[in-house]
Parts: C-alpha cells; structure tokens; sequence
C-alpha cells in the first residue's frame, strides 16, 4: 500500500525534486559547456569520429556512415528510415553494434567470427530489418558502450531536413543514463537468467564466458553464478562500483576449462566405440590413399621419425612402421583407443620396448603410443622441439572443418615438424555445386507403395532449411558446375586461416549431346552441397602422389557430403532462355543464369562446432538481382 505524504512531507519532497531537476540542468550545461570548449579547442583538428567496425575516422557523420555503407554494408540511413528510429533508437542501434563488433559478432545475423577481419569479410547486406531491431530495442543500449562516443552526440547534426532532436531529449537521455549506472543485479534467479545466454569462442576456437557492456552474463552453464560490476578486474555488470555482500564471483578460467574439458571427455570417448573404427577402416577410398601415400613413398618414410596425430587403432602408424620408419610417435586423447592402439601394436611386434630383449640386440618394434593431447606431448615423452621428419594425421571431419582438429596438427606441426618436414596430407580443398530436386527426400515420399505423401517431403525439405545435412548425394543430382570454395596449405597455413569468407559463382549445368537446345531448358537449385578433398601432392609423395576424395562424383565415402538446403528452389537456366523480364528472378517464368553465394565458415562458440552462413542472390538474364534472406547453420 502507498504511503500517503502530509502536506509538509508533500512540500519537502517537490523542494527535493526540484533540486534534483536543476541539478540536472547544471550537469547537463556544464556537459554542453565542455563539448563547445572542446569543440573550439578541436576546431581544424583530426576528426574523432570513429567508424563501427574499424579504426577508420571522419570529420562528418555523413562521411563516417557513407564509409559503413559502402566499406561494411551497414546502411544506417536505410535502416532508421525503414523502422522510422527517433533519437533514442538511433542512440541504441549505435550501441548495439559497437557491442556485437567488440565480440567479432555480425550485428545482423548474429553469427560469431573469430577475428575482426573474418568479421569484416562477413559483413553483409541486412534483408530484415524489424526482426534485427529486436536485438537492440532494449533500454539497456543507452549506456554508452565506448565512454566519450562522439558519434552518439552528433549523428543528428549532419541531417538536413529531419527532425532536430530537442534538448529536452537529451536532457531525459541523461536522466536515463543516470539511472542505468546506478543499477545492480543481486537477484539470483536474474543472474541465473542471464546466465543462460550463448557463450563466445576466443581465437583458439575454445568456449569462453563472455559479457556484454550492459553487463548482462552469457555463460553456458546456468548454475553457475556471477556478480555485477564492470570493472578492470573482470567482474561482471553495469555498475562501476565494486559489488557488496552475497554476489557471487565467477572464475572465468575455470569456467572455459570445465566447459572444454567437458567437450573434450565427449568428443574422444565417442571414439572409443569400435564400430566408428570399423566404419573409417572400412572406407575403401579412404584406406587407399593413406596406404599409397605411406608404402608407396619409401624416400619419405625410409627411416624417418614420425608423429601421427589421432592415432585410433593406430592403422597409420603401422603403415609408417612398415614402411621403414625409425620411430614413430602415435598420439590418442582417448584412453580406451590408446591402450587399444598399444596392444594391436604389441600383438604385431612393432611396439618400441625400452630396452632390447634378452640375447638380442635390436629392439623389438618403432611405435610408441602416448595417451593425451598432442598439445601436450612434450609432457609425456621426451620430445624435441621441430624434431620429427613426417607429421601424418587423419584429421578431416564432416564439410572438412567439422571436429576443428586441424588446429591440433597445425599446432603439432608449428611445434615439432623439422623445418621442411612434410605434412600428410598436405593440401586440402572445399568444393561446393548446387543440387536439384533429386538430392532432396522430395521424390521419395510422392509415392510410398502407390499413396502420395508428399506433404511429408515438404515438410523434411522446410526443416532442412535450418539444418545441414551429412548424406551421400548422387552425382546425376548436382544441376550446377562445381567450383572451389577454399583451398588450404596445411604446409603453410596459419591457424586462424581455418575461418574463412568466400564468394563464388554457380552457372547451371545441363547434361546432353553437343548442340542441345537451351532455350528451353531450366532446372531448379534446392541448395548447395559441399565435399572436399586432401590432396598427398608430389612436394612429399615424390614416388606416389594421390588424392583423398569425398566427391559425389567419386566412389562414396563414410564422410558423404554435406547438404544445405536453401528456403526456396531457385529456377536456373542458360542465357539463351527466353525470360518473362516482368516476373521475379529466380522464378521458373524468370530462371537465374547465375547464382552468386557469399559463404562463410568458422569455428563456433560451441567447442568442435563450425557455424556456416550462406548469402544467395539471383542474377537474371537482363542483369537484373535477387537476393534472399542470409542463412546460418550449425554443424555440431
């Protein structure tokens, strides 16, 4: 119930309001004040207007958006005109997106890269404007993210014709800011909320906690606690002041490392199943070419050290010792795969023992297994560092990237391969191809027994348009000509170059006899699928070079290919089609003659994951362009 004043009290606190108010007033003067000293001092100075997303600086806010349209493709005219932004709106999309750039995150999609380039390689055009406005229309972007932004108090003063934001608006935006600094979270089950948010990754690809300027936490794990307060220390909040009594601390450290290890426990003891083993023993295509790579390339492995990273049941290293090897290191993180790689090692006498047997001087076998981390090799066997001749791995997962252990052999190479050393496999390359109504379940469901269930179909396609999709697709089913998505070096490759952006362009393919009419002819695109292959190139394999291929044109392999179903088919045809230039582009009346695909791929937040963003417009025979929403999947 309200506490009802006497006209005493009543009086006593107008007095206290108005105080308050001319308090206020005089701040906000003396504010004004030292921007008009500072701004007369600055007068013919270098700008200190920053841009969003670099270290870019203008002298006019026209000038500073105009480099964001044009360089990042964020058009801030465009979008407070479409969502009609008054001052406050304009003050917390400026916020929300130094925000999202601080954690290398795209303010429009959301999706986390792993480096401020790779972000600016991804930045892209935004096709929905109100369901990203969701993001920032939250109070709590009127706190400054970046203390003395000049922009936040200047972004209007360039526009002519618009409405001038009155000093009443400001003085109410202070009054808010006032009060947005003086807040403190100590509800539990408000931190427990919080705490449900999505964690980011650090360069490593490891999941980190991680927060945000209005202190709000994202953790992965809600039963952790955390405390408010935003200072140098790390703690967490929108308070400046050290938290009080019964605020909780977080150890971020030990966070990351319960997270990770948690991922690690998973993802190896996955590999203890021996019927994972017997699928990668039994892949033919795979076997092949790590076999002639090994026995058929004796200059290379005649009597070198080896280091085989992942070993499993140790199927590389066996070869490798067959091969005449001196001695060969075989790493396994799993601890039921290493104490099996070591007995099968054992069991065909080729386990290094650490002293010969009885009566005879030579010892008995090359290999030693070593439980573990190959991060961590140097604490379990003695090891010198850029000591090894041959670094062999079978690291590829599903797209390629998928398991993100390719940063475990980058990182084996950099800290134990001899300068020179080879690599096996030493190059590896994504190929993408756009698929027809075939690589879809649409065909299959149209006539189960004689019953139509196509609404079934329908339904599988629309779902697969939110998640990738790992099975094999035949080769008659792929309706574009293939193209190269990335090619890596793994001999001189960066880690950080395992997150990359890459534009391609998909022309429609028709399959017939020389002098086929195309006039006629189209074909619809239901998405993209993505393979790779590995390549043993003669840089090492001078004797017997090979390819590792995951092709739908090829033998199949247990990796299949990767599937990305795109919202809607998109209508292909050659330029020679006779279009309807009044329908939309991409429409079977008005076939796309090319497709153009801006991909992304990273690692994830979420440790061993990789996030995929696909960018698809149309480009039609008269040269006019349709684009269609972004699409992100995870491959987890």
């Amino acid at each position: 119930m309200a506490k009802k004043l006497t006209k005493n009290e009543e009086t006593h606190e107008i007095d206290e309001v108005e105080e308050d108010e001319e308090e206020e007033i005089e701040d906000w003067e003396d504010w004004r004040a030292d921007g008009d000293e500072e701004g007369e001092e600055e007068e013919g100075s270098e700008s200190d207007l920053t841009c969003l997303f670099c270290d870019s600086k203008y002298s006019s806010c026209d000038e500073l958006f105009e480099h964001c349209r044009s360089t990042h493709r964020f058009d801030f005219h465009g979008v407070k005109k479409a969502l009609s932004l008054d001052f406050y709106g304009c003050f917390k999309l400026i916020n929300y997106v130094r925000s999202q750039v601080a954690e290398n995150r795209c303010w429009s999609c959301g999706l986390t890269c792993q480096s401020e380039q790779n972000l600016r390689n991804h930045l892209h055009e935004t096709f929905s404007f109100k369901d990203s406005m969701l993001l920032w229309d939250d109070d709590k972007y009127l706190k400054p993210f970046i203390p003395e932004d000049s922009l936040l108090y200047s972004f209007g003063e360039d526009d002519e014709g618009e409405e001038d934001y009155s000093s009443l608006d400001k003085e109410e935006l202070m009054r808010d800011m006032k009060d947005l600094e003086g807040i403190c979270i100590d509800d539990e089950n408000a931190i427990e909320t919080f705490a449900l948010e999505a964690s980011t990754s650090n360069e490593n690809g490891m999941k980190e906690v991680a927060f945000a300027s209005n202190g709000y936490l994202k953790m992965a794990d809600p039963a952790e606690k955390a405390i408010v307060g935003n200072d140098a220390k790390g703690h967490i909040g929108l308070s400046d002041r050290r938290p009080k009594d019964k605020h909780l601390r977080v150890s971020f450290a030990k966070v990351v490392a319960k997270e990770i290890k948690n991922v690690n426990e998973n993802y190896f003891g996955a590999y203890s199943s021996f019927g994972i083993h017997r699928e990668m023993l039994s892949d033919k295509v795979r076997m092949d070419a790590y076999s002639q790579a090994i026995l058929r390339n004796p200059s290379l492995l005649n009597d070198a050290v080896v280091l085989d990273v992942g070993c499993g049941t140790g199927i590389l290293s066996l070869f490798a010792a067959q091969a005449g090897a001196s001695r060969v290191i075989a790493v396994e993180a799993s601890d039921k795969m290493a104490a099996v790689a070591t007995q099968i090692a054992k069991d065909n006498s080729l386990l290094w023992s650490p002293s010969p047997k009885e009566g005879n001087n030579q010892r008995n076998g090359v290999i030693k297994v070593v439980q573990g981390m190959v991060e961590e090799l140097d604490k379990s066997v003695e090891i010198q560092p850029h000591s090894v001749d041959v670094l062999l791995s079978e690291w590829m997962g599903y797209c390629l990237l998928y398991e993100t252990m390719l940063s475990s052999v980058l990182f084996a190479r950099d800290q134990w391969l001899k300068p020179g050393g080879a690599i096996l496999p030493d190059t590896a390359t994504i190929f993408v191809a756009g698929f027809g109504r075939g690589g879809t379940s649409i065909p299959f469901w149209e006539n189960v027994c004689g019953f139509n269930m196509s609404c079934v179909g329908k339904e599988l396609v629309e779902d697969a348009a939110q998640i990738p999709i790992v099975d094999v697709v035949d080769g008659r089913d792929i309706v574009t000509k293939s193209v190269v998505l990335q090619t890596f070096d793994l001999a001189t490759m960066k880690p950080d170059e395992v997150d990359f952006t890459a534009n391609i362009e998909l022309e429609p393919k028709f399959d017939g006899p020389a002098g086929t009419d195309l006039k006629s002819k189209t074909t619809r695109c239901y998405g993209v699928v993505l393979w790779f292959e590995t390549g043993f190139t003669r840089r090492f394999c001078k004797e017997m070079p090979t390819v590792l291929s995951t092709s739908p044109f090829t033998p199949k392999t247990h990796w299949s290919q990767t599937i990305f179903t795109f919202r809607e088919p998109i209508a292909m045809a050659s330029t020679e089609f006779k279009a309807d230039r009044s329908a939309a582009v991409g429409s079977d009346a008005c076939p796309a003659v090319k497709v153009h695909m801006r991909v992304s791929i990273a690692r994830s937040a979420q440790h061993r994951s990789i996030d995929i963003s696909l960018e698809t417009s149309g480009l039609g025979a008269d040269g006019r362009k349709r684009s269609w929403p972004v699409q992100i999947f995870n491959l987890c």
